[in-house]
């Protein structure tokens, strides 16, 4: 049984993670500050991210309650811009993930899944993107201090994979992330598309995003890559064509776009993990 330790395994998405990897055989050790007390995770442990030595221990082994883990998966973090202060979550985050990458560089473990986020593509797109939909293929244009470290995590990633020829570390560029009682509130953003803009009306149910997570794990390969994780469809009922024209008209639009089909572009993932999402909040309201 292959064991995978979650960082940030109590958080929103980190507890579909937990599920969604105990649900398919694998054992996982939760990571957390404060452990989820229905986690279906074999092992917990209290850890914080900031401090090397705890992260050292926590993926080599605590006493009798793991002795080593397979892979990594690092969703901790200040979650999003404008929590805490600047400094405070350039500090946080920037320290829990390199202490994350270099423990587990320590400890060679050769398979490493973290968040990235969907800010590095531009959020919130007050300048507009250079096309839409967005995607990988552009370079990253952080906007604020949580994506500046984001960008800074993408690059910190290349540099310990040049360092381990056999690493393997994958950023999900996740976007705003879901659960099904978030959805009754979707309806309402029909009346502004504003309200929304600024991810390109794009969400990630928190399954599908374990989903990715899942899916990136069990990618054979080396190196590092990033992957835009987003549902397939928008937060809207107008097309997506119609919104792309009226809120960004300068703008180019690559391809056809469906009638509610994601602005951030999922082909990538789609093509090379197999990625394909399975909820939809239009099936929960």
């Amino acid at each position: 049984m292959t064991t995978v330790a979650v960082t940030g395994s109590s958080g929103k998405l980190g507890r579909h993670v937990v599920a969604d990897l105990s649900g398919h055989g694998y054992r996982v050790v939760a990571l957390d500050r404060v452990p989820d007390p229905n986690s279906r995770a074999a092992v917990s442990v209290r850890v914080d991210l900031t401090d090397y030595g705890q992260v050292h221990e926590a993926l080599t082994a605590v006493d009798d309650r793991h002795d080593g883990v397979d892979a990594v998966v690092h969703l901790a973090a200040i979650p999003a811009p404008g929590l805490t202060t600047n400094s405070a979550t350039f500090a946080n985050n920037v320290t829990a993930s390199y202490n994350v990458f270099a423990a587990a560089r320590a400890a060679k473990i050769h398979n490493v899944v973290w968040a990235s986020s969907e800010t590095v593509l531009g959020l919130p797109f007050d300048t507009p993107p250079p096309y839409i939909p967005v995607d990988e293929e552009y370079l990253p244009r952080p906007e604020s201090t949580y994506s500046l470290v984001k960008t800074l995590e993408e690059e910190m990633a290349r540099q310990f994979c040049r360092w381990v020829p056999e690493l393997k570390m994958i950023g999900l560029r996740f976007s705003n992330v879901m659960d099904v009682a978030d959805y009754a509130r979707f309806p309402a953003f029909d009346a502004d598309p504003d309200l929304r803009r600024w991810n390109l009306w794009a969400y990630i149910d928190g399954r599908d995003g374990a989903q990715a997570v899942r899916r990136a794990l069990e990618h054979d390969s080396t190196g590092t890559d990033v992957f835009v994780i987003a549902n397939a469809d928008t937060v809207m009922s107008r097309h997506s064509a119609d919104l792309a024209a009226a809120v960004y008209p300068g703008v180019t639009v690559t391809k056809e776009l469906g009638e509610h089909e994601t602005m951030l572009s999922i082909d990538k993932a789609r093509r090379v993990l197999g990625y394909e999402p399975q909820h939809s909040w239009r099936d929960e309201v």
